[in-house]
């Protein structure tokens, strides 16, 4: 047999890919999103039996990455870092159980319906939680690294740290299962329920904690329901550390139904300190050590057979066979056409040219860590529900370190572009909603202002996605052998 040789493109590629060489614990610890407090490691010599303050050890961690050269020194991080540190503090030993006891029974009531009576006045209320952090900013300022430094080293298990769109997700699902489990109304019966209380003391129940990732409201289904959500974590004490690339203000901006999310924002801003992280610096884009080349545009002579040499290569480490996969997402089947192992090749279309959303690409994340989409088209605006899609694929894929290989129409800085007209769903969707032409110059289900704004730190994720620490961090053969069906 005829030995193959792989293009000099493919084996320097693959130099990166298949090399054993992992980071150093103490370069990435900060990235730690367990639910469990693990305590501190005594690399700097601590005793195991007496854990360092959580100030001293996360504050040595960020110095030990500049030292290390993995961070550039940036005063407004440390500054925001400080301030989080404080609140690390105060959260070593705390509980919400006396705010779940003191809170009215009409909020606790598994109906959701409550009654009128009120909590002891003998019992005096418990002090204010501790106010927890919304830090938001442009792409790139490291946000979302300061909450996991500050997320790893908080010691108390009773913590969580998600990304919104999955913590979103999980609550619709809760909702469901609630309206699921009553009783069949009777014909003539008129019951009103509303799930949203318990699902919220149900979360509050479980945790003391909540950190959220990219919390961003483009659903109108969300953006209805927050406000109760929230009131109700708030005053069961949850403590809340959120990142985003909007200020609370601009939050659901231009969204159908605003008016009714407003109360939301007084709410957030009432139990968070609003602190900005706009350095003007997105650190993702400074030079890095790239994995190989990643990206490949359409045109380039040999562009779709280098991508069949790399996953041949990669598919020969795996312990399954090349072929179809299917994916069962809330009971429905997503097909998967070309699989092997933990790599999927797919096509643009595959995964964004259809209509699947967070759950259906967080599925893929678990099973896949290395994912080939290949076609990926100039997104216009009249591509806007792709755009949106490929926007949601790639941060739920960003968050769980997927890795991935691509072939487009265009380089990546020019991949979207702000123009071409509404569509005739557009203008469907203006009739059922009665309204005019001029309404949907103003919100944002139609001007596709919110892809636009989100593409940008799409373009930050995939440029970062491209280095050889995320490729080296995605590897998943080094922790697990294989992965549940």
């Amino acid at each position: 047999m005829a030995t193959r040789v792989l293009p000099v493109t493919a084996r320097c590629s693959l130099k990166y890919l298949l090399n054993p060489r992992v980071f150093t614990r103490k370069t990435f610890s900060y990235l730690v999103t367990s639910r469990n407090s693990e305590g501190y490691s005594n690399r700097r010599g601590h005793s195991t039996t007496t854990p360092p303050t959580p100030c001293s050890e996360t504050t040595a961690q960020y110095e030990d990455l500049v030292s290390c050269g993995s961070l550039r020194r940036d005063p407004l991080q440390q500054h925001v870092l400080q301030q989080l540190v404080l609140l690390q503090h105060n959260l070593q030993y705390y509980s919400n159980t006396s705010y779940l006891k003191a809170l009215s029974p009409g909020v606790s009531n598994d109906t959701g319906a409550g009654d009128d009576k009120d909590p002891d006045p003998a019992c005096p209320p418990p002090p204010p939680p501790p106010k927890g952090f919304y830090l938001h900013g442009d792409v790139g300022t490291g946000k979302t690294m300061l909450m996991d430094m500050f997320f790893s080293g908080v010691e108390n298990s009773r913590k969580m740290r998600v990304h919104f769109n999955g913590f979103m997700l999980d609550i619709h699902n809760r909702i469901h299962r609630r309206k699921q489990s009553l009783p069949k109304r009777r014909l003539g019966k008129m019951f009103t329920y509303d799930p949203i209380a318990p699902v919220a003391m149900e979360i509050c129940h479980e945790t003391c904690l909540l950190c959220f990732d990219e919390f961003q409201v483009t659903d109108v289904a969300d953006a209805m329901i927050l406000k109760q959500l929230f009131q109700t974590m708030f005053e069961c004490g949850v403590v809340v550390v959120a990142t985003s690339n909007r200020p609370p203000d601009d939050l659901y901006k231009n969204g159908l139904q605003r008016d009714t999310f407003l109360p939301f924002i007084d709410v957030l801003k009432g139990h968070c300190h609003i602190v900005s992280l706009d350095s003007g610096i997105d650190y993702r884009m400074l030079d890095q050590t790239g994995a190989g080349k990643l990206y490949y545009l359409t045109g380039e002579p040999g562009a779709e057979a280098f991508m069949d040499s790399l996953f041949e290569e990669l598919a020969l480490r795996q312990r399954s066979s090349t072929g179809p996969r299917v994916l069962t997402v809330l009971g429905r089947d997503v097909v998967l056409n070309k699989t092997c192992g933990s790599i999927a090749d797919c096509t643009f279309d595959e995964l964004c040219g259809r209509p699947l959303g967070a759950a259906d690409y967080l599925e893929v994340a678990r099973l896949f860590d290395t994912v080939f989409i290949r076609r990926i088209p100039l997104l216009t605006l009249t591509l806007k529900d792709q755009a949106r899609r490929f926007t949601t694929l790639v941060d739920n894929f960003y968050s769980l370190k997927v890795r991935l290989v691509l072939l487009a129409d265009a380089p990546l800085d020019r991949i979207f572009v702000h123009s071409g007209g509404e569509d005739e769903r557009d203008r469907q969707l203006l009739d059922d909603l009665g309204l005019t032409g001029e309404a949907a110059e103003h919100l944002s289900l139609f001007t596709a202002e919110e892809e636009i704004f989100a593409f940008q730190r799409t373009v930050s994720r995939l440029v970062e996605m491209q280095t050889e620490s995320y490729w080296t961090r995605g590897d998943r053969s080094t922790s697990r052998t294989d992965v549940d069906d």
